[in-house]
């Protein structure tokens, strides 16, 4: 059973965070301009795929079996089993590590112009891709290695089986929590080295919160309040409407609460970068930003006590 407490607190987090973005409107932006950014990055490699001279149309079996057979896509005896060459497996690397480098460059130009909000700054997406290309070289290599990071996990769940899957999960996680305030280091220090940034994020987090990190409290538990909501509206509109005999109302209820779903994950993903940076400003400097509060930062992990009984 979920903690009371958590969810009250979750959703102050949530909600402090919306006054933020309220404040500062120019934030919902950005994640529009890295969706759309993604795809025309996605276009492009798909490209080779589409203009690729077969012979043949695409909509011509024949177009997508010449395109897998230069990637080692072809059938391989009866069975149904492929081998992909390197051709296959460096053209996809690529495409991880492209995007890793967009996420991040957007994350850093984002994380810029949320740290001025926090500092009663006025913010642009202008000004912030302004400064993700001043970082590029930072940005850059940190990409690379989080994707090299990402890339051996992956490989060493598929390797080792269930427990390697298990093990390398933990190992996730692990990796996430440390670097949870990579992308705020990178902006605020003027490095390229991924090793001091990801080691100035672990030293940030643990300064602040211990090493007895037993429990994050983010903005995603107080969104669920909105959502067991929502399904109460949507279950009530669609009863209504079946005792009216009217179909249309059905549909009605069904779209606006899928655009409703919509505007709320776009809102809570925002919201909880929105978090973490205030978080980061609070570990890093001791400073509260507004609108927040101390005890909402001192609740953004659950600490251990020390056990007070003799030994």
């Amino acid at each position: 059973m979920s903690d009371p407490g958590k969810i009250k607190r979750s959703w102050l987090l949530f909600t402090t965070s919306l006054q933020v973005i309220r404040q500062h409107r120019k934030l919902l932006l950005f994640p529009l301009v890295t969706s759309v950014c993604s795809v025309v990055t996605m276009l492009f490699f798909l490209a080779p795929a589409l203009l690729y001279p077969s012979g043949h149309s695409l909509s011509e079996l024949a177009h997508w079996e010449t395109l897998g057979r230069q990637f080692g896509l072809e059938l391989q005896g009866s069975g149904s089993r492929v081998r992909p060459n390197g051709y296959f497996y460096g053209y996809l690397a690529i495409v991880y590590l492209v995007s890793m480098f967009l996420a991040t460059f957007f994350n850093a130009a984002f994380y810029n112009e949320i740290l001025k909000a926090l500092a009663g700054e006025p913010v642009s997406v202008r000004a912030g891709l302004r400064f993700a290309w001043f970082r590029v070289r930072s940005i850059l290599m940190w990409s690379l290695f989080a994707g090299a990071v990402g890339l051996v996990i992956k490989a060493l769940e598929e390797r080792f089986g269930w427990v390697g899957r298990w093990v390398m999960r933990f190992v996730g996680v692990v990796w996430s929590v440390a670097s949870v305030f990579a992308i705020p280091v990178l902006i605020r220090e003027d490095g390229t080295n991924p090793l001091a940034m990801l080691r100035h994020s672990a030293a940030t987090l643990r300064k602040t919160w211990g090493e007895s990190l037993v429990g994050y409290v983010g903005v995603t538990v107080g969104s669920w309040l909105i959502l067991l909501g929502s399904i109460a509206f949507l279950a009530g509109a669609i009863a209504l409407s079946l005792l009216l005999k009217s179909p249309v109302y059905v549909f009605l209820a069904i779209f606006a609460w899928l655009a409703a779903m919509f505007l709320l994950g776009y809102l809570v993903s925002v919201a909880g970068h929105v978090y973490r940076c205030a978080l980061y400003v609070y570990a890093s400097e001791g400073v509260v930003p507004a609108p927040y509060t101390p005890e909402l930062m001192d609740a953004a992990w659950k600490v251990k006590k020390p056990d007070p009984s003799p030994r």
